[in-house]
């Protein structure tokens, strides 16, 4: 496989893994998220955590694995990134750390004061990181206050603060929204009762949330942020250099890809007829199709800022020759086909072992279960 076809292959791999982390690990988030405003008693609450304590562990493999394929065939936006995003990337760090903590020691002692505490301490680990994230990718479109010198050395000039700017924080109230929306649907399958009822009411508010955020953020990009494009020769097959091209930063760039390739449009529609169709099912019990769609959505809504921003990875809005794109922040052409290899081996391990593990432990979490296996469930 020559050079180019790799780097359009890792885009597209990446893409894939960020779905994935987000349908996976995500869902277990937007229940994090629910969990202190859904389960009014403890053993409610109990029963909302079980939904996904038997998995969230292994859902974290899509978490792991897109950071690992980040730093193998992204090297130089690994590294500008968490240098530029030090402070957001330890924040969504911290915010983690109370997922394996609170799944495991949130029931072991018997008060009220102790179980209320990791109750939010999930809350904090299922809603900050998605909030976090997403001000990442608004950020993003918007470009991010970087630099190369002659000897590639990257040079961050903006702030943690300056981060949190308008549009940013809309896109993390998309990403918030999105995964709750998600988080609600797969939670809607597990429960029955007064919990389905709330988590079913959860779904429509942040259904209908994620749907006009969405909206509202489309038309900003498309109205008011200035987007990038390249306008030198773009050669796939040459070594990586983001110095060698010549970026320019013009008004409604972000939309060029929809006029040069026309089949992209698709990408946001069907995120919004996702969303639609997922608050439709939402209304009328279907939770399984609720939550497949709500699936669909978040693909559509991670696909959309990609095809919008191809091919750039991470746009510099103090240097724009210093953008990053899929063609010149790659790895070798050597690293590329091996991790590819390893790729086409172990992405259908997880999805096998991941499903079989979904079947074995399906079924409905309720309050007298958690009663029954009081000893034995978290």
């Amino acid at each position: 496989m020559d050079y180019e076809t790799l780097k359009l292959v890792w885009w597209l791999l990446v893409g894939v893994l960020l779905i994935g982390f987000a349908i996976m690990d995500g869902h277990d988030m937007g229940v994090g998220t629910l969990l202190p405003f859904v389960g009014r008693t403890d053993l409610e609450r109990r029963a909302v955590i079980n939904t996904v304590a038997a998995h969230w562990e292994g859902n974290q493999v899509w978490f792991v694995t897109a950071g690992g394929a980040l730093f193998a065939a992204w090297p130089l936006v690994y590294a500008t990134a968490f240098s530029g995003f030090y402070w957001a990337m330890m924040a969504a760090l911290w915010a983690l750390f109370f997922r394996p903590v609170g799944f495991t020691y949130r029931s072991k002692i018997q008060n009220a004061s102790w179980r209320s505490t990791w109750d939010w301490g999930l809350f904090i680990g299922g809603a900050v990181p998605p909030i976090i994230f997403g001000v990442a990718f608004g950020n993003l479109l918007l470009g991010v206050p970087f630099h190369f010198n002659d000897l590639m050395m990257s040079t961050y000039t903006g702030s943690f603060w300056a981060l949190l700017n308008p549009f940013a924080l809309l896109a993390g109230v998309v990403s918030l929204g999105m995964l709750t929306f998600h988080g609600a649907n797969y939670m809607m399958m597990r429960t029955e009762g007064p919990i389905y009822r709330r988590t079913r009411t959860a779904s429509l508010i942040f259904g209908v949330l994620t749907l006009f955020a969405f909206a509202l953020a489309g038309w900003w990009v498309a109205t008011s942020i200035d987007g990038y494009a390249i306008t030198s020769v773009i050669d796939g097959n040459s070594p990586p250099d983001p110095l060698a091209k010549t970026v320019v930063i013009a008004e409604g760039a972000w939309m060029l890809n929809y006029n040069h390739y026309p089949w992209t449009i698709w990408v946001p529609i069907v995120a919004f007829i996702a969303l639609a169709a997922g608050i439709l099912f939402a209304r009328l019990h279907k939770a399984g199709l609720a939550f497949w769609s709500s699936s669909t959505a978040c693909a559509g809504i991670i696909g959309t800022a990609g095809v919008s921003m191809f091919p750039f990875i991470m746009p510099s809005s103090t240097d724009p020759r210093s953008s990053l794109t899929l063609y010149d922040a790659v790895s070798s052409h050597l690293t590329l086909g091996l991790m590819l290899g390893a790729t086409v081996i172990f992405i259908p391990l997880i999805v096998i072992y991941t499903s079989w593990a979904y079947k074995v432990m399906w079924g409905k979490v309720t309050t007298e279960f958690i009663s029954a296996n009081d000893k034995s469930v978290y």
